[in-house]
């Protein structure tokens, strides 16, 4: 029996939590599972899971043996995708972190194309505005809308953006139009707080280095969809990705303000955990996404 068998056994049954569960999920059989796994131990010299009838656990040597055979065990999987790079045959799944934002945006629709332009691959898109750990959880891409800091993570541009500053026409009409990013410290403001900075907004300064500026209103909320609504009902100067506000600013449902300095360095990314053996599927859709902004001129 082979170490990559044991290993992928171990995977399976602590990613399903359980022995039974596993082998409900992958058609084998518990007591097949069970071998595998106490092989593995006999091999490693140590205990990777803590089991009894009625609980289950990682010990902590199995917790670093898990991380560590998730990513050989993709690396293997990558490589033989690699070596079948020269083939047309681009199929399987890839999975992806996106923030809410995205996906719930008119710009999602680039994951529904994708699909449909690629039938052979299986997106499994997951929601969720925290980043996440591409690799402790398995994820084989991550679009982040974000200015990128420095990371061990690999980054491709797929589309810039940029942030708006604005409000309803009766609460310009309140308040009148700021000129500076100084003045809205005193003004009703709507804070997303799924914005890294929350309530410190970031502006472009030309002449040195960015303004700081804190703000504060009646609603903090976690989406820039709902921080958008709030906007429209008056009730705070709002920042938004311009790809949320532009529809509203056009229609002149909102007022841009502070255009000059809105920060430039945004950009909508696609992440991922390294260049060594990316396989063809996740080349294929970050190729194909940098394509699509370019054509459709979302952002």
């Amino acid at each position: 029996m082979d170490t990559l068998t044991r290993m992928r056994a171990y995977i399976d049954v602590v990613e399903a939590e359980g022995f039974s569960a596993a082998a409900r999920k992958i058609g084998r059989s518990k007591a097949l599972l069970s071998k595998y796994v106490r092989e593995l131990e006999d091999e490693l010299g140590a205990l990777l899971l803590n089991r009894t009838t009625r609980q289950f656990s990682l010990t902590e040597a199995g917790h670093t043996y898990y991380q560590r055979a998730s990513e050989i065990l993709r690396d293997v999987e990558n490589l033989k995708e690699t070596v079948r790079d020269s083939s047309s045959d681009i199929k399987g799944r890839i999975k992806i972190s996106a923030p809410r934002t995205f996906a719930d945006a008119e710009i999602g629709q680039c994951l529904i194309d994708f699909c449909a332009d690629q039938p052979d691959i299986t997106l499994d898109v997951r929601l969720d505005d925290r980043f996440v750990d591409l690799v402790e959880e398995g994820f084989d891409l991550a679009i982040r809308i974000t200015r990128m800091q420095d990371s061990s993570l690999i980054a491709k541009r797929i589309a810039p953006f940029r942030v708006a500053v604005c409000a309803s026409p009766e609460l310009i009409q309140q308040t009148g139009i700021p000129k500076r990013p100084e003045q809205l410290g005193t003004l009703p403001c709507i804070v997303d707080t799924n914005n890294r900075s929350r309530n410190t907004w970031q502006f472009h300064n030309q002449s040195g280095p960015a303004i700081s500026v804190q703000v504060s209103g009646a609603m903090e909320i976690n989406s820039p969809l709902a921080a958008r609504r709030a906007a429209l009902s008056g009730l705070g100067f709002v920042m938004l990705p311009d790809f949320i506000a532009a529809p509203d600013i056009e229609s002149g449902r909102l007022v841009s303000v502070l255009e000059e300095f809105a920060m430039r360095d945004a950009g909508i990314y696609a992440v991922y955990p390294h260049r060594r053996y990316l396989p063809a599927k996740v080349r294929v859709l970050v190729d194909y996404l940098a394509k699509w902004f370019k054509d459709n001129r979302k952002v």
